[in-house]
């Protein structure tokens, strides 16, 4: 991964994304999504994948029914189906070292958030995978939230729970999504690149 362009300045918060963010768990949800997509009679191209995003796995599986061919009667019984077979692979699971490192640099001096369009028990499991969720004073998920990302509406809550002013957030984030909902909040962002050119 090249190295992050974090920009000047003091911040007085510093809020994470968590999915291909702060832990590499995108080539184990894009594996979780083929299979679902397959018992549907379907794909998920990798670039949808990724232009997805942030999005909340409902939403998702929302577009691929509506969009791409999908054939989804349940949608809440597949994003129940997707998850569980994300959560078997999570063994697998690795932290994305330098934004890990901006984390350790501030936990303790500063407050941090994770804000993600995950699940709470997904999200939690996987901070804990890695050993970091006591890190962070607030973790907001998409149970917290009406509008998911590109709305501003994650970032917001937790500059909030975090009692900082959103223009003094520092975002990092891997989606355009996600990029565009940081934006919306009035927060500077860093962009953090993907970890491999393919999840397969």
């Amino acid at each position: 991964m090249s190295p992050l362009a974090i920009p000047a300045g003091v911040f007085d918060g510093y809020i994470f994304d968590c999915d291909g963010t702060l832990v590499d768990t995108m080539p184990l949800h894009y594996r979780a999504w083929r299979r679902v997509a397959r018992e549907h009679h379907g794909d998920f191209p990798e670039e949808l994948f990724f232009s997805l995003g942030g999005k909340p796995t409902e939403q998702i599986l929302e577009v691929l029914r509506d969009e791409h061919g999908l054939r989804i009667d349940d949608v809440a019984a597949a994003a129940r189906r997707k998850e569980a077979y994300f959560r078997e692979f999570l063994p697998e699971v690795k932290a994305i070292e330098p934004v890990l490192n901006v984390a350790r640099r501030w936990h303790g001096r500063k407050p941090l958030a994770v804000a993600s369009g995950g699940t709470r028990q997904n999200i939690e499991l996987t901070l804990d995978a890695v050993g970091i969720r006591a890190w962070f004073d607030a973790v907001v998920c998409v149970e917290d939230y009406t509008r998911g990302k590109p709305f501003p509406d994650p970032f917001l809550e937790a500059a909030r729970r975090l009692g900082v002013a959103a223009e003094r957030c520092l975002v990092f984030e891997d989606s355009p999504l996600g990029l565009e909902a940081a934006a919306a909040a009035g927060m500077q962002c860093v962009f953090v690149p993907r970890t491999a050119q393919s999840l397969v």
